[in-house]
């Protein structure tokens, strides 16, 4: 079948599906958007893959990351995005599309597009762009902010109500979809993963860690957006509360608003003890969460169910206890929970996270516990193979729907 697998973001999981349905003998064209500050996964060809497997990059305006929070400018980039988009469509033709990530406006625009063109599309709801956009606009302007929510909201339920099938990834989205006018018999719930073949482990001391002077140190490590559903001052009172220990570093792998915050705070404060550091290449993140001691998650109150962060999931893999501050109804929350990989604490409990962080310090034994129920909750859930046959079955229902 031929396929249209387009994840706005270009994660690594979304990758790894396209990879497994080309392995399958499907004809895949994966798209992402070009030019966005975001992690990555390992968006090129492998050499079993070329025959069946396409790699698109969908050409964003290089303005976007300078507006990104200026909802005018930022919508004008995202409306040129969805003509690209649906130009893509165009030049593939695919029988069917699957679009992950994507903001509304252009999610709007491929949905369109496709129906035009008679064309199947599900849409995989990571989070819901409009919930989003609504909390933050009505934050930063009450009245408008409202009306611009409204719109959101109203072209959200659009794309939804025609899609041929949803992939939501959490059960906790099922009452906002039912609230949105779809039926449940058009929803299927396949938790997101991490591409745990591609994240093999790694020693604590490796060649990432020696060339960051990491090896004979105790490293606290958040690798991963932090944008505005993050909060980056619970990285800082990390740096804060352990400046006297001359052993302990706070390694940040991010960029953006929230990196930029926690350099000049790095400056002002003079703290030695944190390390701001750009993105890396994928190739190189099994080194790079192999060189913590304990790696770090965090999220905002406002956040609830409406975003499950896929780092937590990417840690998973690493073998390495999870400090976390999350509200206890998101899905990562409950995920470290139930399979025992950390501690987590709401996300306003700034002392009980810092006492969390102070107690993984200082229990090697507790630590090694969490390391093991993480990778173990990694192995048992993240095969490739049953996942690919779940979005299978979603790609058959949907094509059905549509004859």
């Amino acid at each position: 079948m031929r396929l249209l697998v387009h994840d706005y973001a270009g994660h690594p999981f979304q990758i790894q599906l396209s990879k497994e349905l080309a392995r399958r003998g499907h004809h895949v064209a994966h798209g992402y958007a070009g030019g966005l500050l975001t992690p990555r996964g390992s968006l090129t060809c492998r050499a079993q893959d070329r025959c069946a497997l396409e790699i698109a990059e969908v050409p964003m305006n290089a303005g976007y990351r300078a507006n990104k929070y200026s909802f005018l400018k930022r919508r004008r980039y995202e409306v040129a995005y969805g003509r690209e988009l649906a130009a893509l469509l165009r030049k593939v033709r695919p029988e069917l599309v699957i679009s992950a990530n994507t903001p509304t406006e252009p999610q709007w625009a491929l949905i369109g597009e496709a129906s035009r063109m008679g064309i199947p599309v599900i849409s995989w709801i990571q989070d819901f762009y409009s919930i989003a956009v609504e909390k933050l606009a009505r934050k930063k302007l009450p009245v408008v902010g409202t009306i611009v929510g409204r719109w959101y909201r109203h072209l959200d339920k659009k794309c939804l109500r025609a899609s041929a099938g949803i992939v939501a990834i959490t059960e906790d989205f099922l009452p906002i979809l039912a609230q949105f006018g779809v039926a449940p018999e058009r929803v299927a719930v396949v938790p997101n993963w991490a591409p745990l073949e591609e994240l093999p482990l790694r020693p604590r001391r490796n060649g990432w860690s020696a060339a960051h002077d990491l090896e004979d140190k105790f490293v606290f490590l958040y690798s991963g957006t932090l944008a505005m559903k993050h909060n980056p001052d619970l990285l800082l009172r990390l740096a804060r509360q352990f400046r006297a220990d001359p052993l302990v570093r706070i390694v940040v792998v991010s960029e953006g608003p929230g990196a930029e915050f926690l350099r000049e705070q790095r400056r002002s404060l003079q703290l030695e003890n944190l390390m701001l550091l750009p993105y890396q290449d994928f190739g190189a993140m099994p080194e790079v969460l192999a060189s913590a001691d304990v790696l770090v998650a965090v999220l905002e109150a406002d956040a609830g169910v409406f975003s499950v962060p896929s780092k937590v999931l990417t840690y998973h893999c690493a073998a390495r206890p999870i400090l976390a501050a999350m509200p206890a109804e998101n899905l990562a929350t409950r995920i470290v929970d139930r399979a025992g990989s950390g501690v987590a604490v709401p996300p306003a409990d700034v002392q009980g996270f810092v006492h969390a962080a102070g107690r993984l310090r200082a229990d090697e034994e507790f630590r090694a516990t969490l390391a093991r129920n993480a990778r173990a909750y990694a192995e048992r859930e993240f095969d490739i193979g049953r996942i690919a046959d779940r979005f299978e079955t979603v790609i058959q229902m949907a094509c059905d729907h549509r004859s």
